[in-house]
């Protein structure tokens, strides 16, 4: 029987490894933390649920579609589209075909010249039918030539797409590759966006319960310091020992696998956030239902998420639970930080005061997002880049993204067991 170790419980460990002992495999999986998640996991603070910042899931993605259980998740949905913020107005862009009942408020949006709405259902209609092997490759562009290419006006980029984008990509100027812009848009247009009920770590919990059920014997608490090859097999090394393998799986985050293996093409440089948790009365609800409010009139936050609105069990009876996402990292503190998005709020909704506005938690979040500029994707590693019986498995050997991490465990599971 082959013997595989896996570096790293993240999704794209967690994913290897189930499908290397489904086929027989004898897989130990270490995980240096005291959980499995890597970067998609959640706590709970007093009656709160609160994933490590800002994150959702695509259910359009193919590789979650084929990796998890969406029942059994439980997913709770966001509405379609989102509600543009400026002081002193709100104003409501949805997909009227998904969401009838946003007809009226978009079609009158101040916000979106008739021209801007005719280029967005063209363009819903181009990349709904695209061909998704297409997308990474050839030549690229930035996010925003793209739209401007296509005719947007400078308003709609700066108030819908600057914003809407910079919540997905961390990179508010749209500098980031055209690629993953029509890879995500097209996943908009055909599909969902949800948390899990019980929070984004449910994701994880999920994925480490099949591979334990197929034979994964998972290690927390294990730091692996080294990783070693000779011959046809390698070693792990942990404080005061070495573990033989016939292969390892590297699924640590970029910064970690770039220690531990000699690869130089992992990308390390990076795009950073900070999330904080707030919690209002129940009856100072926002008046955004289950859309994202977007910060169309400036960048701090830039974007706020009615989290409970979507998901009630994320919060406790009584409270409401948002998240106000910082793009950047942020040398401010904690409490100047939620002043902002209190004065934020403020002028979004002049009508109402945030003066029972709690400051629940703040992640700050160095190495959320690898970098991915314009053809960013031709220079990535490959699954089998590393020398000997050592395979890299992480979405930086895609794109950053869950569906990333997902296929990324799939293909280096099938290098191993091709090998």
């Amino acid at each position: 029987m082959t013997q595989v170790t896996v570096v790293g419980g993240g999704l794209a460990g967690l994913v290897a490894a189930r499908h290397l002992a489904a086929d027989g495999a004898d897989v130990e999986l270490l995980e240096r933390r005291e959980s499995v998640g890597g970067r998609v996991r959640s706590r709970q603070i007093d009656g709160y649920t609160l994933d490590r910042g800002f994150q959702v899931l695509f259910t359009g993605y193919p590789a979650a579609q084929r990796e998890l259980d969406y029942r059994d998740l439980n997913l709770q949905y966001f509405t379609p589209g989102a509600t543009l913020a400026r002081p002193g107005s709100r104003s409501v862009l949805a997909d009227p075909r998904r969401d009838p009942a946003s007809l009226t408020e978009t079609l009158f949006n101040a916000n979106v010249s008739f021209d801007d709405m005719t280029s967005l259902l063209g363009l819903w209609r181009e990349l709904a039918n695209g061909d998704e092997s297409e997308v990474f490759v050839g030549e690229d562009e930035s996010i925003d030539a793209f739209l401007r290419d296509r005719g947007f006006s400078n308003r709609f980029v700066e108030r819908f797409f600057a914003p809407f984008y910079g919540g997905i990509t961390l990179d508010r100027t749209l500098a980031t590759s055209a690629a993953v812009f029509r890879y995500t848009f097209r996943m908009l247009a055909g599909g969902s966006i949800a948390v899990p009920a019980a929070g984004m770590g449910a994701i994880a919990d999920q994925l480490a319960d099949a591979a334990r059920e197929a034979g994964v014997e998972i290690t927390l608490d294990s730091e692996v310091e080294a990783i070693e090859t000779d011959g046809d097999g390698a070693a792990v090394e942990l404080a005061g020992e070495s573990r033989e393998a016939d292969a390892v799986v590297v699924a640590a985050d970029p910064k970690r696998a770039s220690e531990l293996i000699d690869v130089a093409s992992i990308p390390i440089d990076a795009h950073g956030c900070v999330t904080q948790y707030l919690s209002l009365p129940t009856h100072q609800r926002l008046d955004t239902g289950k859309k994202l409010l977007l910060n169309a009139g400036g960048t701090e936050p830039n974007h706020v998420a009615p989290l409970s609105a979507v998901a009630p069990d994320y919060s406790p009876a009584g409270r409401e639970l948002l998240s106000a996402t910082f793009l950047g990292e942020q040398d401010r503190s904690d409490e100047e930080l939620a002043k902002r998005t209190r004065e934020a709020l403020g002028a979004w909704y002049p009508e109402r005061r945030f003066d029972d506005l709690e400051l629940l938690a703040t992640d700050r979040i160095p190495f959320a997002q690898f970098a991915q500029p314009p053809g960013f994707y031709r220079d990535l590693p490959s699954t089998d880049a590393p020398d000997g019986p050592v395979y890299l498995a992480g979405d930086y050997t895609n794109w950053s993204s869950i569906q990333g991490a997902l296929e990324s465990g799939r293909t280096a599971a099938r290098a191993v067991l091709d090998s």
